[in-house]
């Protein structure tokens, strides 16, 4: 069977059967699905009858020969064309350089200009990008120990085993010493990458890539690497440009599932919470706006009852001029709702997070998917004071369909009306 690529917006539907776009999962991929979700509490999409329906988790999943995209959209049209689907893939992506989810430099960024390309072999040849450069530099020699059997004295005799081996050669001494090579787990794991690479990727472009860069590698020994290696990692001054190639490799090796009992359709996937992710963003984007007289805080948290604990996503503190300080609680939710008809929920944990942070403003913050009203709505209940909440919505993408780069500046603008950090924002209606 040919290569495929499906793409799928949040929230979409998949089945066994075509769909108006033609798109389809065959049988046996969607039992590796069901499997895969079944496997990890059944998080990333929900099954349906013959299908899957996607959730917030997005990102790519590579079975055999099928590359199937989950791309964000915070936009309410029914009708989409390539072109939506490539504005989103490259914002999921950019989203994620901005979290330091992914590094995408120029030659990667070019990369984006080319639509055949999947997310999948974007990060792949993000990766083959960090290897070339770290090759170009010269990847780390380490000393280590080892034992042989040598025709010569090097480092110390190990008596007992040289006794096992040459009590008939004299000639020879079994001896422990130390090589200065490329052998240690750094490499180890980037080989491991590599090795993965060549098995999933169906990129003709990316294969002769990867047999390229083997060339240039050095002999080493492919181990089998678990999540206890990383943990063993431990980065220097010297290690350090190994960083970005150690994290993408840790994604593919990590998530990379092969059918042991059919030898068939290997599975590997990379997704990313959609919620966690456009939390870190905002993070990322109000820290930009910060200055001597405003700072941001990301996953603050307060005990709450026994040994439970309550947590904002973000909470913006302004100083005055007498250093005064007033704070504002930020949750943020990548969703699409009613600004008439927020849940309950949410605002009742506004509610606490306004009585427990001490803020009279706080908001429940969305992407924008349409013109919507704004005004700050007024909870009944002092606490001790009267406070407010707002439902906010910004604008993800800007007139010409990249990133909005003002988002930061428009959420505070938001938040507290305009007031800068000389006065002290008033609780008043916005």
């Amino acid at each position: 069977m040919a290569q495929r690529l499906i793409r799928v917006f949040e929230h979409e539907k998949l089945t066994i059967h075509k769909d108006d776009k033609g798109r389809f999962l065959q049988s046996d991929e969607l039992a590796r699905l069901y499997d895969f979700n079944d496997r990890n509490n059944n998080i990333y999409f929900t099954g349906i009858r013959n299908g899957v329906k996607f959730s917030n988790y997005m990102g790519v999943i590579q079975i055999g020969k099928l590359t199937l995209e989950i791309l964000p959209k915070a936009d309410i049209k029914n009708q989409q064309t390539e072109d939506d689907y490539n504005v989103w893939q490259a914002v999921l992506l950019r989203m994620l350089a901005a979290c330091n989810q992914v590094n995408v430099h120029s030659a990667s960024e070019a990369a984006l200009s080319r639509r055949y390309h999947s997310l999948l072999d974007l990060y792949f040849m993000i990766y083959l990008d960090e290897l070339s450069q770290l090759i170009h530099c010269g990847l780390i020699k380490k000393y280590r120990n080892t034992r042989g059997n040598l025709s010569s004295l090097k480092g110390r005799i190990v008596f007992s085993k040289n006794i096992q081996h040459n009590i008939v050669h004299k000639e020879r001494l079994y001896t422990e010493y130390q090589l200065y090579d490329y052998e240690h787990l750094l490499n180890q794991v980037l080989l491991k990458g590599l090795n993965l690479l060549r098995i999933v990727s169906q990129n003709p472009l990316i294969t002769d890539r990867i047999h390229r860069i083997k060339l240039d590698f050095p002999e080493i020994r492919e181990i089998p690497i678990t999540e206890n290696h990383f943990e063993r990692l431990q980065l220097n001054r010297k290690s350090e440009p190994y960083r970005r190639a150690l994290d993408i490799a840790r994604m593919i090796i990590l998530n990379y599932k092969p059918d042991i009992k059919s030898g068939k359709e290997n599975m590997l996937a990379l997704l990313f919470d959609m919620n966690k992710l456009w939390e870190e963003y905002v993070y990322k984007m109000l820290l930009k706006e910060a200055d001597e007289t405003t700072s941001v805080s990301f996953q603050n948290r307060k005990k709450f009852w026994e040994d439970k604990s309550i947590r904002p996503d973000l909470v913006v503190t302004v100083k005055n001029q007498e250093g005064v300080k007033k704070q504002f609680v930020i949750d943020t939710k990548w969703k699409v709702i009613d600004a008439s008809n927020p849940s309950d929920d949410d605002l009742k944990q506004m509610f606490a997070y306004n009585a427990y942070w001490e803020a009279d403003r706080s908001m429940l913050l969305y992407p924008k998917t349409r013109e919507q009203s704004e005004k700050f709505g007024v909870f009944h209940k002092a606490i001790p004071m009267q406070t407010r909440c707002k439902i906010g919505f910004v604008d993800v993408l800007d007139k010409n369909g990249g990133l909005n780069k003002k988002i930061g500046r428009e959420i505070l603008e938001k938040l507290y009306g305009g007031y800068s950090g000389d006065t002290a924002p008033h609780s008043g209606p916005n």
